[in-house]
This record gives structure tokens, sequence and C-alpha cells, in this order.
């Protein structure tokens, strides 16, 4: 009998196990997908105005308020996306524990 029970107990820390790999797993796959747009969308434009700069051209002020308007618009648009992205990570490192 304390056996069975034994047995029992381990087959289902075993089952436990290989779903949360499998649900770690699905997290980190879904967050793969979802940030290589996220990163060409919201990343790779970020940087627009420093490459400017770093070139040593100087910027009008409208040019520069050009710049401003274009980041906070990108910030307005990533946010959701960044703020889903971030949730993801909470739930991979909440399932890997």
């Amino acid at each position: 009998m304390r056996l069975s029970v034994l047995l029992l107990l381990c087959t289902l820390a075993l089952a436990g196990c290989e779903n949360k790999t499998k649900k770690v797993q699905r997290l980190q796959d879904q967050y793969n997908a979802e940030y290589v747009p996220y990163a060409q969308d919201c990343l790779n434009k970020e940087t627009e105005g420093s490459a400017i700069m770093l070139t040593g051209k100087k910027l009008t002020s409208d040019e520069i308020a050009a710049l401003e308007a274009k980041k906070k618009e990108r910030e307005t648009r990533c946010k959701p996306q960044a703020d889903h992205l971030a949730d993801l990570q909470r739930q991979i490192i909440a399932a890997q524990q």
C-alpha cells in the first residue's frame, strides 16, 4: 500500500514537472514570436535620432521637435506591446520556479 502511494506521488510529481516545462516552453515561444516584430517596430527606430547626432550633423530645433514628436508617438503606440512582453517575462519567471 505504501509503495502504491509513493509510486502515485512520484508519478504526479513527474507529470507536474512535465506540464511546467511545457508551459515555460510555450510562454518562451510566444515571447520570442512577439518580440521580433516589436523590436523591429519599436526598438530599432529608437536610435534614429541618436544615429543622426553621432554623425556630427547639427539638428535644427524643428528637426529636434520632429524627432521628439516621433518618439512620443512611438512610445504611445509601443507601450501596450512592451507591457505585454514584460507580463510574458513575469509569467515565464513564475512558471520556472
